[in-house]
């Protein structure tokens, strides 16, 4: 690895008592680490660059004539791993809840040892989804034109109650054994890779869940930020704001997300160190492709900046994107890298989820047009893109597993739901999409959390619609997902809309136009959310149709003529390669 020291943390009985002794070619014990909690000793060791992969014992003596013996191993590295590409503005990403998504093995649906049990009754509780469950429907996946899966967390949350969600790790190197175990994680991410497609892991730095052995048996006292729960004043605002108060700053890092979740104090180094290895560890372990960090901004700034330099010196062309849920692009673009801002912070952090333009889809649509509503919303922030180091890395969604899907907030209207999939398809940044999103699931107005992220229909055995199959859908769902299909698909082709520049022209009479372009492929999009069907004049164009006086419609095929205008259909759109 580029960091050639590795800290083990070891977990036991009054083991501080005990002095760790190895001997082992290739490796040396540079130091042991005693702390606060006399079950734990860390132990800080040098690896050699000839390091011969294979097992080292570690004993441990102690003066009573004790004595135990742990054996480590260590691992041969994949062939190109420090290589591997990350997602990217060439992908669609296909956001997967495992729990709600597909029950391919009902033996671990409920497992001793795991305090809360399955209940597909209940909203809040554990459906059976499992990883077997994803691994069965990869062809189904790749054949609708999806080439990255980001999945909610996988990591064991052994909790009373809302485990489903994944947000509360409870051990960092082991899978919820509800969901599978290690081996068939990595199963997974292999045969996800042999049709194409990556995979990316949730990540969670900034806490654990409450029932993590670190609560009851902190290693150190300063372990876990307060103590016990202290809230979070959720505002993010002071760690940007030049008349802000430090004890505002406090409040948000340091205060616990909810009473379920303690909040970790990532300025402590052991910590620290644990949770950069850890995301390493996976990395090399699972061959992701991608991280994406909940909460990020949460966490210890500096901690942040150091967790991503170490993650991406080992793997320069990985992607890591963060949750900073905001809807100001100046706090977005303060976490990505190449910024530089005024108070010389030093972000490595590739990609942030773009909420400013996923905030402004839906009044783009559906506001009435005038010269500050309507398509002006989606334009302008696209417009506040001269802030970020690099927006084409941007995360774009319309929606995720913390929000009311986005049919449902489009009023169930099946035309402007087609016009948000254009939107976020064919603009610049990395589109994510929502399991459910292509068969049009919904909710009713008043939806829990719980209700928001039903079950992919068709998951389960005995399910009387069947999603992946199209049996029982209704016409609307089907052609929606039909629709989304050759969208997908013909995205995957476009070099134009994967890795070229957007250049758009404010809207106007409820139109709105852009265009992708490379130097070999161009691809003009117009969209038009009137009720009738509108004559678009080219002439004001004319910088980007670089002479160009026929385009081809990407999903029928049909040849039109630009010149003098483009007729595009009422609540409609046009995707047009020019020729």
């Amino acid at each position: 690895m580029e960091h050639p020291e590795l800290q083990l943390m070891v977990r036991g009985e009054s083991v501080a008592q005990l002095e760790p002794e190895l001997d082992c070619p290739g490796v040396t014990h540079l130091e042991t680490h005693r702390v606060d909690s006399p079950n734990y000793l860390f132990i800080d060791l040098a690896l050699a660059p000839d390091l011969a992969p294979g097992s080292c014992d570690i004993r441990f003596r102690g003066v009573d004539g004790r004595e135990s013996t742990v054996g480590y191993r260590f691992e041969e590295r994949r062939p190109g791993s420090a290589g591997r590409k990350g997602f990217s503005a060439a992908d669609v990403i296909y956001l997967i809840m495992p729990d709600r998504f597909a029950n391919g093995d009902s033996a671990n649906d409920s497992v001793p040892g795991m305090v809360e049990r399955a209940d597909r009754s209940n909203p809040d509780g554990r459906h059976g989804g499992d990883l077997k469950g994803v691994i069965d429907h990869l062809d189904y996946i790749a054949d609708m034109g999806y080439t990255q899966i980001w999945l909610n967390p996988v990591l064991e949350n052994n909790e009373p109650t809302f485990s489903y969600h994944g947000y509360s790790t409870t051990d960092y190197y082991r899978v919820d054994p509800r969901l599978g175990d290690n081996a068939l994680y990595r199963e997974l991410v292999t045969r996800a890779r042999q049709r194409g497609i990556g995979v990316i892991m949730d990540l969670i730095p900034n806490h654990s869940g409450i029932s993590h052995w670190w609560v009851a048996d902190p290693p150190t006292a300063d372990w876990i930020n307060h103590g016990s729960f202290v809230p979070t004043s959720h505002v993010r605002e002071p760690l940007h704001d030049p008349h802000g108060a430090e004890i505002d700053r406090e409040s948000f890092v340091d205060g616990w997300f909810v009473p379920t979740m303690p909040d970790l104090n990532q300025r402590n180094p052991l910590l620290a160190n644990y949770l950069i290895q850890n995301a390493i560890w996976w990395v090399e372990y699972a061959d992701l492709s991608g991280i994406r960090v909940d909460t990020w901004s949460y966490a210890d700034k500096d901690f942040l900046s150091d967790w991503t330099r170490r993650v991406m010196a080992e793997y320069p062309d990985f992607n890591v994107v963060g949750e900073e849920w905001n809807a100001n692009p100046g706090i977005i673009a303060y976490w990505q890298r190449g910024k530089a801002p005024d108070d010389g912070y030093e972000s490595h952090l590739p990609s942030l989820m773009d909420f400013p333009l996923q905030r402004a889809i839906v009044p783009s649509l559906r506001d009435d047009e005038t010269w500050n509503t309507g398509f002006v919303s989606f334009y302008r922030a696209l417009v506040a893109d001269f802030l970020y180091a690099d927006p084409d890395n941007l995360l774009v969604f319309a929606d995720n597993h913390d929000m009311h899907r986005i049919y449902h907030q489009l009023g169930a209207d099946d035309e402007l739901f087609r016009l948000a999939m254009v939107l976020v398809l064919t603009t610049r940044g990395i589109p994510q999409l929502l399991f459910g999103t292509e068969i049009l699931m919904d909710h009713p107005p008043d939806a829990s959390h719980g209700v928001m992220r039903a079950d992919f229909p068709g998951g389960w055995a005995g399910d009387r619609v069947n999603g992946f199959t199209g049996e029982g859908l209704p016409p609307n769902a089907a052609e929606a997902q039909l629709f989304l299909k050759a969208l997908l698909t013909w995205r995957k082709s476009s070099t134009a809309v994967k890795h070229g520049r957007l250049t758009h022209y404010a809207p106007t009479d409820g139109i709105y136009v852009y265009f992708r372009h490379t130097e070999d492929d161009r691809v003009m999009v117009v969209v038009n959310k009137n009720a009738d069907a509108k004559d678009v004049a080219v002439d004001r164009f004319a910088e980007s149709l670089y002479g160009a006086n026929i385009g081809v419609d990407v999903l029928t095929g049909q040849v039109l003529g630009l010149d003098p205008a483009v007729t595009v259909p009422g609540r409609g759109f046009l995707i047009l390669g020019l020729l």
